[in-house]
């Protein structure tokens, strides 16, 4: 059975006019007013610059209608519909009009939105009204599709506030989700938009510009693809978009639930903020897969576990600027970059955290540039991930935040900026600092401050580039005494599917490598090359290890290098080639936080060269056996051992004397005793 319900009151064109549609007559809906805590400001604030509908806008002393959806039957709405109760039972449908939208509100709050299950197609994104009932202020928004393609799906927009180029377009928002405050066609001020339901969009600015001050959002409900944000909180897309977020408060709990998305080239700053994600339940059918479309968890090969990301940056050209936030998930990722090129990501004296027991401060992907200056990290796992951005860890020093101010467009003025206080970025990890999965550079200034569980550096088959000036204060500690690991990647890959819509999934499994490594012909282990890892430290104290594990000999990898300069300062432990196991030879997802786990045994160089430099008075004090390739002792620098104890050297099994202005290269052991 179905019929059609459709209210006697006109419709408002994005203009604010009267739009014409079809008028079906076969059951008439009262309208009775909204409670005064759900308008939006309209007498005064936003007209005539921001038209609300007339069915919020109506009054009449009647009482509004009810309407049951019986098992079975199907409910078309053609308008905006206010009910005093809805009930729809198990089997029952309510549907719109091609190129239209229904999403149900019941005293201001979006509820009631379910999706379908993943499967391909456009169904697969798609969200229904879940069987219930509903009573109260009960608002059926019928608005404007907004469909956004993001590969072969197609997802289905619905959001509070949609702002064009021109401002908000009321034809394609449910005005009836947003609470209290004032809004115009530039800005809202103190609104508040509250979803229980799932994939429902909070504010969505595309190629327009708008600021939020002091909103409160809250969202507790499944999204389903965060790489276009399909039911994030609040999204800037386009490359005419400028988004601006002051002093608000945002909170989400849901898989993909994602709290803030820049997008497509848009500049979205956030400031004095405060952004919290919380993992939710997956969907029963689901399998972990590396897939975009349908990654809606973290893929285990990371390490790490979660189905929320706290924020994402995705695009060509996008900037992402969080000046003055406390930004957490709980876990998976606080600051994300995926699928990005050219892109900026800033955090100014900010602090970002885990809340549960894994996750990375930022991740770096993509070409991306990002800056941390004077913020607090206090993460579960990795303070970042990188696969391919620059990233600076410094201090937020006047000079520093105005240049970014200007060259990102932050739009902070000279009050705002006199106002945040010059301060270093600190780093606390529960397990790892910076994990390399592709060559990219890292560098640390100022007084940054690392303190890591584990090891603090660990590239995994990548030419990672560390840069670390200690002349400010910068230091570096390492509860494992590791304080850089290059190793053979341990990321175990992924296997094709079928039977579901998603290509892949991230169930393979990672087995340790067993047998003799043999040395590759023609591989030069004693220069370095722009392929292999190199760490230059300038002015720092250094306690801790380095290792170089690379096996080689493989067709994807004949070998690598680690080359470590020590300019001025000191080091004292470990700096060798070695041969690095797991704590299991085989690890499945089940045992993600294996990953990045290894034991070194000192050996020597094969096709894992160890090259060191010690220069401008750099010390080196060993503290075990060491094994390099190469060599080179400035005039003024020096090799010593613990007091009370020597060090020797032995060139391609001589004995040779270590001395100030050395240059040696071949099989280089170093002894204590």
């Amino acid at each position: 059975m179905k019929r059609k319900i459709v209210a006697k009151v006109s419709t408002v064109s994005e203009s604010g006019g009267p739009s014409e549609g079809p008028r079906l007559t076969q059951r008439e809906v009262t309208y009775r007013a909204r409670p005064r805590a759900l308008l939006v400001a309209v007498a005064a604030a936003m007209a005539p610059a921001l038209a609300v509908p007339t069915a919020a806008r109506a009054a009449t002393a009647a009482a509004a209608a009810t309407l049951t959806v019986a098992s079975g039957e199907t409910v078309e709405l053609t308008s905006t519909t206010t009910l005093s109760a809805l009930t729809v039972e198990e089997g029952g449908t309510i549907t719109v009009p091609d190129g239209y939208s229904l999403t149900l509100t019941v005293d201001g709050v979006e509820t009631g939105s379910e999706l379908a299950e993943l499967t391909d197609g456009y169904g697969g994104v798609a969200t229904a009204i879940a069987a219930g009932t509903y009573t109260g202020t009960v608002v059926l928004t019928v608005a404007t599709a907004n469909e956004l393609a993001y590969s072969t799906l197609t997802f289905p927009f619905r959001q509070a506030l949609y702002v064009g180029a021109g401002g908000v377009v009321t034809k394609e928002s449910v005005l009836a989700s947003v609470v209290g405050g004032t809004a115009t066609n530039t800005a809202a001020t103190g609104v508040s938009i509250t979803s229980t339901g799932e994939a429902f969009n909070g504010v969505y600015v595309s190629d327009g510009s708008y600021a939020l001050t002091s909103p409160e959002i809250s969202f507790t409900g499944n999204g389903r693809c965060d790489f276009i944000g399909y039911g994030a909180a609040v999204l800037g897309t386009g490359d005419g978009a400028t988004l601006v977020l002051d002093d608000a408060t945002i909170a989400t709990k849901g898989v993909v639930r994602t709290a803030v998305i820049a997008d497509d080239g848009s500049n979205v700053v956030v400031k004095n903020s405060t952004l919290s994600a919380a993992d939710g339940v997956l969907p029963d059918e689901y399998v972990p897969s590396s897939d975009p479309r349908y990654m809606i968890v973290v893929p285990w090969m990371l390490g790490l576990s979660g189905n929320v990301r706290a924020t994402n940056l995705l695009g060509t050209d996008t900037r992402a600027s969080y000046v003055n936030c406390d930004v957490s998930s709980e876990n998976w990722g606080v600051l994300s970059v995926d699928e990005g090129s050219g892109c900026t990501l800033t955090a100014i004296n900010c602090t970002v955290s885990n809340t549960g027991t894994d996750g990375y401060g930022t991740y770096a992907i993509g070409d991306v540039t990002e800056h941390i200056l004077g913020t607090t990290f206090d993460v579960c796992s990795y303070a970042t991930i990188n696969w391919g951005g620059t990233v600076h860890y410094g201090d937020s020093t006047a000079e520093a935040v105005a240049d970014l101010n200007d060259s990102l467009e932050l739009g902070l003025t000279a009050t705002e900026l006199a106002a945040l206080p010059e301060q270093a970025t600190v780093i606390n990890s529960g397990r790892f600092g910076v994990m390399w999965a592709t060559g990219a550079p890292v560098i640390i200034d100022g007084g940054t401050q690392i303190t890591t569980a584990e090891t603090t550096f660990l590239s995994k088959s990548s030419a990672a580039v560390l840069t670390v000036d200690g002349s400010e204060g910068a230091s570096i500690s390492s509860g494992t005494g590791v304080i850089f690991q290059l190793m053979d990647t341990d990321n175990p890959g992924k296997t094709t599917v079928s039977g579901k819509p998603w290509s892949s999934e991230t169930t393979a499994v990672y087995t340790e490598p067993t047998g003799t490594v043999s040395k590759v012909s023609g591989f030069d282990v004693t220069s370095a090359t722009s392929t292999d890892a190199s760490a230059t430290f300038t002015d720092i104290s250094l306690a801790g290890d380095f290792y170089n594990s690379i096996r080689g000999g493989t067709s994807s990898l004949s070998g690598m290098n680690l080359a470590l300069t020590f300019d001025g300062g000191d080091i004292t432990g470990v700096i060798t080639a070695s041969a690095a196991k797991h704590n299991i030879s085989t690890i499945t997802p089940a045992d993600y936080r294996e990953l990045g786990e290894v034991t070194n045994t000192a050996q020597a160089v094969v096709n894992n060269g160890v090259i060191v430099s010690l220069a401008n008075g750099a010390v080196w004090t060993v503290t075990g056996t060491s094994y390099l390739s190469a060599l080179d002792i400035a005039d003024d620098a020096s090799v010593t051992a613990p007091s009370g104890k020597t060090v020797s050297m032995t060139v391609d099994g001589t004995a040779t004397a270590v001395k100030a202005g050395g240059s040696y290269s071949g099989a280089i052991t170093l002894t204590v005793a």
